[in-house]
């Protein structure tokens, strides 16, 4: 067995249970709040057009944007519940994805709930009301009953929706089945991005199976059925919460965006404390700004980020005072502001860059972004999903007045085979992307200094600063750029995963 399918299973209980748990919560919040507002649809026909289209507006807003939105929105609630009451709102994690996930599912049990309701045979109703019942007496001994297949319907079409769904909390905190496909795309590990894919195909038709049983169990009056179908799901539930209760209360949290450099740093430093005796576990995948915040909320305890990133996106600077100054400016800014502690950094720098593929940039005599303006009208360039967005990438166009022909996002790794592959001329690298040398690209000089340094730099959350800054001050200084290129590469080519070159980087260290 390979060490890939090893490490993918052994995960498997952690990121199965929790998504189970996700997905389950937000089928049953989504159905209580769309029965009674189907209901009040069917009872008022005036309010069915404006609640079914607000929930197909819902709809039509991508998952992943709807999960992100709700970041912003309880760290404004959170700001406020803390001045009011001296008690936060968690903006990551469990609650912005039950949330997202609520509100998606809600569409097809609200539609289906209404239609089935408006739709219920006059007769019926009429001999409802002519054997004395009352209209609440109705709903739930006639009518209900009568709609029960439909909107059992629209409750399996929700369960498979939001498990699928589900899968996209990765970057907001939540440990789902998506670590699994984030994770197997930054690193080119398909047997990780199958195990996601899979596991999540089944768990949606497991789901639908044990509904469609409950369903057949109200609609032929075989209360056996329902129950079996109940006794499952409940069974699976209570499964899912084993791995919760066997991951240690007071485990270190370690916290990683989502490239493979970051992968490997967290399992670097998780294998550290491992060895002091400290339980651990992962949250990965976040973003920028959400893994800064997330160390501050103490939501994670530990993790890596970037100089010039954090001068630039969170401190809004855009001054370059240099190196030296930088960090001791950062670091003083990061204690006064959240309390967190910046040991200082590992060694190694990982720049925002722009490259080219070597070939190509000797054809058209480029060394530098300044040789890169002369021709960049007639160029393609592809970035990340943020570097367009960045300030770095303001100050670069500002300081050389870059404006391209075409410009194109991507995941990382498809950026460089893009690269390679002539679909894009140039590129935003890393600068300790091992890939730089694998796909033969050159990089350009930036001799107007527009990039601030990315010295990669350890961030200790404020709970338990003290504690783990005496185990991992080690790593300050002592990893070269030499070192995290090759561990880099080394996943990248599928030769080691992470934790592999994680244990590579530490036996050298």
């Amino acid at each position: 067995m390979s060490a890939s399918i090893r490490e993918a299973l052994a995960v498997l209980p952690d990121y199965l249970g929790q998504h189970v748990l996700l997905s389950v919560a937000a089928i049953l919040c989504g159905t209580a709040i769309s029965l009674p507002l189907a209901v009040a649809a069917a009872r008022r026909p005036a309010l069915r057009g404006p609640l079914l289209g607000f929930a197909s507006v819902l709809q039509t807003i991508p998952a992943l944007a709807l999960l992100a939105l709700f970041y912003p929105v309880l760290l404004g609630l959170s700001l406020v519940t803390r001045q009011l009451f001296g008690v936060g709102v968690p903006a990551l994690g469990w609650l912005p994805a039950l949330l997202a996930l609520t509100l998606y599912s809600m569409l097809p049990v609200l539609r289906n709930t209404a239609t089935a309701l408006a739709e219920s045979d006059p007769a019926v109703l009429m001999a409802a009301r002519g054997v004395g019942m009352t209209p609440r007496q109705s709903l739930l001994m006639v009518e209900l009953p009568l709609a029960a297949p439909m909107i059992m319907a629209g409750i399996r079409t929700a369960a498979v929706w939001v498990v699928g769904t589900a899968t996209l909390s990765t970057p907001v905190g939540q440990t789902s089945l998506g670590n699994y496909i984030f994770t197997g795309l930054q690193t080119e590990n398909w047997i990780y991005v199958l195990f996601g894919c899979v596991s999540a195909a089944l768990l949606a038709l497991l789901l639908d199976m044990l509904l469609a049983l409950a369903a057949s169990g109200l609609a032929r009056r075989r209360p056996a059925r329902t129950f079996v179908a109940a006794a499952a799901l409940a069974a699976i539930v209570i499964l899912s919460l084993l791995p919760l209760f066997a991951t240690p209360r007071h485990a270190i949290v370690v916290g990683a965006k989502n490239f493979t450099e970051q992968y490997i740093l967290a399992d670097l430093i998780a294998g550290r404390l491992e060895k002091a005796g400290l339980a651990t576990t992962q949250k990965t995948d976040l973003g920028s700004t959400v893994a800064l915040r997330a160390l501050a909320a103490n939501a994670i305890d530990v993790y890596v980020d970037y100089s010039g990133t954090l001068w630039a996106d969170a401190m809004h600077r855009s001054d370059l005072p240099g190196r030296k100054a930088m960090l001791a400016q950062l670091g003083n800014w990061l204690r006064q502001r959240y309390g967190i502690v910046m040991p200082g950094a590992l060694g190694f720098e990982n720049a925002y860059v722009f490259a080219m593929r070597a070939d190509r940039a000797r054809a058209l005599h480029i060394q530098s972004l300044s040789d890169l303006a002369i021709h960049a009208a007639a160029l393609k360039i592809g970035g990340d999903f943020e570097i367009f967005s960045r300030p770095e990438w303001r100050s670069v166009v500002k300081a050389y007045g870059l404006s391209f022909a075409v410009q194109r996002q991507y995941q990382p790794d498809f950026l460089y085979r893009a690269a390679a592959n002539g679909d894009v001329d140039v590129i935003s690298a890393f600068s300790s992307d091992g890939r730089i040398a694998r796909y033969g690209l050159k990089i350009l000089s930036d001799p107007k200094g527009a990039l601030p340094p990315y010295d990669a730099v350890l961030l200790l959350g404020p709970h338990h600063a003290a504690q783990l800054r005496k185990l991992l001050e080690p790593l300050v200084g002592d990893i070269s750029l030499r070192r995290m290129q090759q561990a880099n590469l080394m996943v990248d080519q599928g030769q080691k995963t992470p934790r592999q070159a994680a244990l590579w980087l530490a036996d050298r260290n």
